[in-house]
């Protein structure tokens, strides 16, 4: 097999997958001694835990001014709503952008737009459906608020679901991030919403297949009241 092949089907593994893998690959020693077609099983699932944590390069797009998807999976909700009071980004809805994560979907989560962080925010929560619009309010979640350079803020809230029982965040309150830079990771299946900044205009439809840090998901446009030059 070619290298070009073998890395068509061979990702980089997250850090945070290596202990699952390996208890994973431990079961499955334990199985094939125990019954073999049992320990086949329990391979497919090492290779599935290992593919669940890959985490490919991905080519953030070379445009100014376009916010990228934060995860890999289908857009499931396109529509106003008030972002978490936690963020503090105010009591009026903002578009939001939702994009939900199957168990086979990478889940290593990127910010949608270079900012700031202000704002930090996990909230406790049920494991409902990821897929429902109330997920939004009543799963576990952690957000982020981000500053644009132009004072203008959105936001970005993981979501778990179902299976997903751990969020992971490693940004801070302070710290710059470039557009498609990793900010988190989410286990098992779950979502994320995207509050789209004022005079942000969409450019994805319900259904959509997002590709994290590479799917353009909207144009920023100018900031409300900005002066333009010709």
């Amino acid at each position: 097999m070619s290298v070009s092949m073998l890395s068509t089907f061979v990702k980089p593994m997250h850090p945070e997958g290596r202990r699952f893998v390996a208890i994973a690959a431990g079961i499955t020693l334990v199985a094939f001694l125990i019954w073999a077609p049992l320990g086949w099983i329990c391979a497919g699932l090492t290779v599935w835990v290992y593919y669940f944590f890959r985490d490919p390069v991905r080519v953030v797009p070379d445009r100014p001014g376009v916010m990228v998807s934060p995860a890999d999976g289908i857009v499931s909700l396109l529509s106003p709503a008030v972002p978490p009071a936690e963020l503090g980004l105010g009591d009026r809805p903002m578009l939001r952008v939702s994009v939900f994560m199957s168990v086979f979907n990478c889940h290593v989560n990127r910010l949608p737009a270079s900012g700031r962080i202000v704002a930090v925010a996990y909230r406790p929560g049920k494991f409902l459906n990821a897929s429902l619009d109330k997920a939004s309010e009543d799963n576990e979640r952690n957000g982020l608020a981000v500053e644009l350079e132009d004072g203008r803020r959105y936001g970005v809230v993981q979501i778990a679901g179902l299976v997903a029982r751990r969020i992971l965040c490693w940004s801070a309150e302070g710290q710059r991030l470039a557009t498609g830079e990793r900010f988190g990771l989410i286990r098992f299946g779950s979502r994320l919403d995207v509050y789209l900044p004022e005079g942000a205009r969409p450019l994805v439809a319900i259904g959509q297949t997002m590709v994290a840090g590479e799917t353009v998901i909207a144009d920023l446009g100018a900031a409300p009241g900005a002066e333009t030059t010709r």
